[in-house]
């Protein structure tokens, strides 16, 4: 196989990869996370598969996936944790209306 195949190969892959990524990332985005737990397991799960395409570029794909689970998960359980907290927010704020009222 000649370079030129071997380069269109890998354009193909990784194209295919980022659009899964793309996806993925967007029904997570969609579900939500509701706490830190849920924030850092969909998280972890989008950036393992980051991590995963970036590695398999740099030809070590089993690193790249684990260090994209870790920041992904750490990102993850941030956000999860700052949804329910501005909800809780939200919920006091409600129960503050509707007893002045």
């Amino acid at each position: 196989m000649t370079a030129l195949k071997q380069s269109d190969r890998a354009i193909r892959g990784f194209v295919r990869l980022t659009g899964g990524l793309l996806l993925a990332g967007a029904v997570t985005l969609g579900t939500g996370c509701e706490n830190a737990g849920q924030g850092a397991i969909s998280g972890g799960a989008v950036g393992a598969l980051g991590g995963l395409a970036i590695g398999s570029l740099s030809g070590n794909a089993g690193a790249g996936a684990a260090i994209g689970a870790i920041s992904g998960a750490v990102a993850g359980g941030v956000i999860g944790d700052q949804n329910r907290r501005a909800e809780q927010s939200q919920q006091e704020m409600r129960y503050q209306e509707g007893s002045s009222r």
